[in-house]
């Protein structure tokens, strides 16, 4: 399984309840089964002229109301991340790992290489973020980072948590004796899921980036909004939907006015910058001028 995904599964699957589970494994059965059986649908998850958000799209909306809230997100989730000829394929792999789960209740997960360790880490911390206030993620990343620092300084907790022999439990359950209670619950998820699902001999490289990826994820989560005028609800709850759409998270709105703009709004989350406002068309439409004028003196010359 592609290793962001199986962390994503590890991490969403493994808080479910035994009911819960059950309902998923079963749920991811029935897509499972819908795309072996329904050749436009398994058109439409490998076509690769669409991207990744759109395919996501697709079997989110197919999928709501008829399924799990959990089996919805693990499946778009898959969608996103694995190739879009993999698909099918992820889906398969995730409807026999929630049944493995449901009826062992374990999941093996294999060692991997050190990046794609990471990437696993990286996908059980997705799911542990997905629902969580971006006002928490600052103090998330700061007590990673602390807790990274305090496993490089100190020798004996160093090479207890790098022992790949040492039994999981007495791992897992030193990180537990030396942070709950001191650290946001969140923090101490993901230091678990570091030690359970990383490569034990590259924990505090794991935890920094880790925090890089939080900080990532705090950014693609908040978006920056500058408005000529204040927008209504439904203008924002619409920016919200469009938002979700293109960049395949929710998102939340801190928005700024700026009367400077004359009208309409510009919208920066991540690295993606959209200018829709009257000044920036105006500037668009200045340049365009200009290099006509240009073209044009050079055309009389």
């Amino acid at each position: 399984m592609q290793p962001k995904l199986e962390g994503y599964a590890f991490a969403l699957l493994g808080r479910l309840d035994s009911a819960s589970l059950a309902t998923s494994a079963a749920e991811l059965s029935a897509f499972d089964r819908a795309i072996l059986s329904q050749p436009e649908l398994r058109g439409v998850l490998t076509d690769t002229a669409l991207s990744a958000v759109v395919r996501s799209g697709v079997v989110s909306t197919l999928l709501t109301g008829r399924v799990s809230d959990a089996t919805k997100n693990i499946a778009s989730y898959a969608a996103v991340h694995c190739a879009a000829q993999d698909v099918p394929h992820a889906i398969s792999e995730l409807a026999v790992t929630a049944l493995v789960l449901s009826e062992t209740g374990s999941i093996e997960l294999l060692s991997l290489g050190l990046l794609a360790a990471r990437q696993r880490v990286a996908g059980a911390a997705d799911a542990v973020l997905a629902g969580v206030d971006t006002a928490v993620f600052a103090q998330v990343e700061e007590e990673l980072f602390r807790w990274a620092r305090t496993i490089e300084a100190n020798r004996d907790l160093r090479r207890t948590l790098v022992d790949r022999d040492a039994p999981m439990a007495s791992r897992s359950g030193l990180v537990d004796a030396l942070l709950v209670g001191k650290v946001h619950e969140v923090t101490l998820s993901l230091a678990r899921y570091v030690v359970r699902a990383g490569r034990a001999r590259d924990i505090v490289g794991t935890l920094d980036y880790l925090v890089d990826c939080v900080a990532l994820a705090r950014n693609w989560r908040v978006a920056r909004v500058h408005t000529a005028r204040d927008l209504d609800a439904a203008s924002e709850a619409q920016l919200v939907a469009a938002l979700a759409v293109l960049t395949g998270t929710n998102v939340e709105l801190q928005i700024a006015r700026d009367e400077s703009l004359l009208g309409g709004v510009i919208v920066e989350v991540g690295d993606l910058r959209l200018d829709a406002s009257t000044k920036g068309r105006l500037g668009a439409l200045h340049d365009v001028v200009m290099s006509g004028r240009v073209l044009e003196s050079v055309l009389n010359d």
